[in-house]
């Protein structure tokens, strides 16, 4: 993604997590892949206030070559996001679903097929201080295998190829916890099987599932 424009998506982004309760103040941070670098929110940003400003760009050394603010305490975690180079976009929040899924297992189990949207499975970080090198590292590795990861006692972090794609894998993966903790709440949640997942995705495949088609 160009530089031109990106500040003010990224504060778009941020203002739509907070309207559909994803973030709350400050906790989180938003990223998108430019040219030579990326663009993440500044540290202490209101989400649901968030404008242009707000956003620096980054370079690969990690210098602010835009903007006036500090970046986010959590760059390196983003930073380890893209190592993967179809990552265009990372979503950091602290969503309570996720934060209570977090305290309670080490994994969130595939229990609905748009699941496999973020990867199936989705590994929740062991607890590592926020902004260290540790949790980055941690995150980034859980992120290789799949489009989230939850991180004990903090939050959630999604990709996506594009900043819309990786805010509708954020509330997807919320989604998919809160339906795991309301079922866990009564018995132990069934889980797809390895087989039931293989014939989702081949029926996906083959039916165009999900795809906007023409008239």
């Amino acid at each position: 993604m160009i530089a031109s424009g990106v500040r003010e998506a990224v504060a778009d982004a941020c203002r739509s997590l907070a309207a559909q309760g994803l973030v709350k103040g400050t906790a989180g941070n938003v990223s998108v892949r430019v040219d030579g670098g990326i663009a993440i929110t500044a540290t202490g940003v209101v989400f649901a206030e968030a404008v242009a400003d707000d956003v620096v760009i980054v370079d690969g050394e990690k210098r602010v070559v835009e903007g006036a603010l500090a970046p986010s305490s959590e760059l390196d975690l983003h930073r380890a996001a893209y190592a993967d180079e179809a990552v265009g976009a990372v979503v950091h929040t602290h969503a309570p679903a996720a934060i209570a899924l977090s305290l309670v297992s080490d994994r969130l189990p595939c229990v609905h097929y748009q699941q496999l949207a973020l990867g199936g499975e989705i590994e929740v970080v062991p607890f590592s201080v926020f902004g260290s090198a540790e949790l980055a590292a941690a995150t980034g590795g859980a992120l290789a295998a799949a489009n989230a990861a939850i991180l004990a006692h903090h939050g959630a972090v999604t990709t996506g190829r594009d900043l819309a794609d990786a805010v509708t894998n954020t509330a997807l993966l919320e989604w998919a916890c809160d339906i795991y903790l309301r079922a866990r709440a009564v018995a132990v949640p069934a889980e797809l099987s390895p087989e039931q997942q293989a014939a989702v995705l081949t029926a996906a495949v083959s039916t165009g599932y999900g795809q906007k088609h023409g008239a």
